[in-house]
């Protein structure tokens, strides 16, 4: 079913309960991932087993905002990726599509996402050095050398090889893309029994 009406935010949001869904309906229980004290996320819902935190998505309610990176950069980021990265925290969403597998990338927390910036500021500075189209890249692939990025001037998303052009377009718009994926449960949860 096409959901092309909706706005980006509810498709990412969508997506992103579809997975807990699919998860909770695999496992019986939220999704986990290996606690760490020294980086709590407003996601985590309690404990699983004694080493793991229960998470789900949480829609971001402060203001957060590309400003400092478009002022130090003096460049205007895309509509759509500054969307996308403003919408929830959550961990990477697993994610297929007819071209393969990828994880989706967002911010655990407030301290995850100006760590993202300065991954994105990085990524922009490597592409104007290399005199290449901007792009800020969202997913990862199963290849560790090729990502999922969102062509800043168009706002299509491509495939592309870290430190090339990109080489393969996925979808005209971010949201056309997000429309295609269906989420990607692990074959088996992390704990171990």
């Amino acid at each position: 079913m096409k959901i092309s009406n909706f706005a980006l935010d509810e498709l990412i949001w969508r997506f992103s309960q579809d997975y807990v869904q699919d998860y909770q309906h695999r496992f019986q229980h939220l999704p986990i991932t290996e606690q760490s004290e020294d980086w709590p996320s407003p996601c985590e819902q309690g404990v699983h087993q004694d080493v793991f935190s229960l998470w789900q998505p949480l829609k971001i309610v402060e203001a957060l905002t590309f400003d400092n990176v478009e002022a130090a950069l003096d460049i205007k980021l895309h509509d759509d990726i500054k969307a996308y990265f403003t919408t929830i925290y959550c961990d990477s969403l697993d994610a297929s599509c007819v071209e393969g597998d990828l994880s989706l990338l967002f911010a655990w927390n407030q301290k995850d996402f100006e760590r993202l910036q300065e991954n994105i500021i990085g990524h922009i500075l490597m592409k104007t050095k290399l005199k290449q189209n901007l792009t800020v890249f969202f997913a990862m692939t199963d290849d560790d050398d090729h990502i999922i990025s969102l062509n800043n001037e168009t706002g299509a998303v491509w495939v592309e090889k870290v430190g090339c052009e990109p080489h393969k377009k996925l979808a005209e718009s971010l949201a056309e893309f997000i429309e295609q994926l269906t989420p990607r449960i692990p074959p088996k949860a992390l704990e171990t029994n």
